[in-house]
Formats: C-alpha cells, structure tokens, sequence
C-alpha cells in the first residue's frame, strides 16, 4: 500500500493540470487544484502562455516537448521559485531524480516565505530519495515538509 502512495505522488506531474484564477497550474492526477503551488503572482503574461502550453503537452503525453517549454520559463524568470519546483517535478516523473532534488532545492532558495511551496518541494526531494533507495534521507525531508507544513 505504501508503496502504491509513494508511486501515485511520483507521477506528479503526469496527467493533469489546472487553471486557477487565471494562474496555470500543473498537478497531480486526482489533487485537488486548491492545494497545488500556483505561479508566482508576478508571473508574467509570456510564462503563464508556456505554462499553459507546457499543461497540455503533458496531458498529450509529449514530456520532451513539456521540458523545452518548462526550461524557456526559467530562463525568462529564473527567480520565480514555482517554475523551478514545476521543471523538478518533471524532472521526478523521468527518473532524474538527482536533478529534480537540485532543482527542488534551488526552488526552496528562492521561495522566500512561501511555506506551501517549500514544503511541496521537500516532499519531492523525500520522494526522490526514496526512490534512490535513500530511505533515511527520504524520511528527513518528509520531516521536514511536515514541520513546515504545520
């Protein structure tokens, strides 16, 4: 069972994404869209275009098309912390799981106080050490969230 929980919040960024007051925003399948990470209020207008086209790649299945968009998003605001923790869960869902804990902490760095969001990525670093069969790590950033969480 626990496994099968672990393997359903891994496939995060697969399957669906949702738009939110106007903010794209890209989610698990099943989550409830009001407990996902929305962009940065200051998003501009040409990044919340990628995110929406980088949402309907991934529902099409066509993740290699979702990075290029998710990677020209970063280079055009490369200090909006949500974009960093969208490319590390792409990242997560290829198995890259050293590059989706780098970029997850790099968004932690600039996610100023943005308790959700770091604690979001915190989670994908858990996940990601899990399934790097880091077990203690795993549990250290699942700590982790949780307090931040609380």
């Amino acid at each position: 069972m626990k496994q099968l929980i672990i393997l359903g919040l891994v496939l995060t960024i697969v399957g669906c994404a949702t738009q939110t007051q106007n903010r794209t925003t890209i989610a698990l399948p099943g989550e409830d869209p009001n407990k996902t990470v929305l962009p940065d209020k200051a998003t501009s207008d040409a990044v919340l275009s990628l995110l929406e086209q980088a949402r309907q790649a991934t529902r099409e299945g066509n993740y290699p098309k979702a990075e290029v968009l998710l990677e020209r998003t970063v280079r055009i605001e490369p200090r909006n912390a949500s974009l960093w923790h969208y490319l590390a869960k792409l990242r997560l869902y290829q198995g890259r799981h050293s590059e989706a804990m780098g970029l997850a902490a790099k968004s932690n760095n600039l996610a100023k106080s943005n308790r959700r969001l770091k604690a979001d990525n915190w989670r994908l670093i858990a996940h990601a050490k899990h399934q790097l069969g880091d077990v203690a790590g795993a549990k250290q950033a699942q700590e982790k969230a949780n307090k931040i969480s609380r």
